[in-house]
């Protein structure tokens, strides 16, 4: 079965940089958006940024200007550059793919990655 693979959370120090990444773990036909969301402690998951494969993005105006997403079409990973982090960043963040097809003629599913902890301390 498919999944999404993420790494490179951690702890920051805060205005620090950080620059995750979510792959794919086979082959794929194709993914119509990649993108992130967070969840902190006590609160729900919300939308941090979203790119499609056209390279259009968007982003939470909590994050603009200091996070930029980007995707690699031909290996369908996408990355998350993090500068400028604050503690209010703090939070389990998760990739998630739309409308991603195993094969030719399958139904898009949308995937969730299993998160990764990121930590800015003040």
């Amino acid at each position: 079965q498919v999944q999404l693979v993420e790494s490179g959370g951690g702890l920051v120090q805060a205005g620090g940089s950080l620059r995750p990444s979510c792959g794919v773990s086979e082959s794929i036909v194709s993914v119509n958006v990649m993108a992130w969301y967070r969840q902190a402690p006590g609160l729900q998951r919300e939308f941090v940024a979203k790119i499609s494969t056209y390279g259009n993005t968007n982003y939470a105006d909590s994050v603009k200007d200091r996070f930029t997403i980007s995707m690699d079409n031909a290996t369908n990973t996408v990355h998350r550059q993090m500068n400028s982090l604050k503690p209010e960043d703090t939070a389990v963040y998760y990739c998630k793919a739309e409308s991603l097809r195993v094969r030719i003629g399958t139904r898009g599913l949308d995937i969730w990655g299993q998160g990764t902890q990121v930590t800015v301390s003040s």
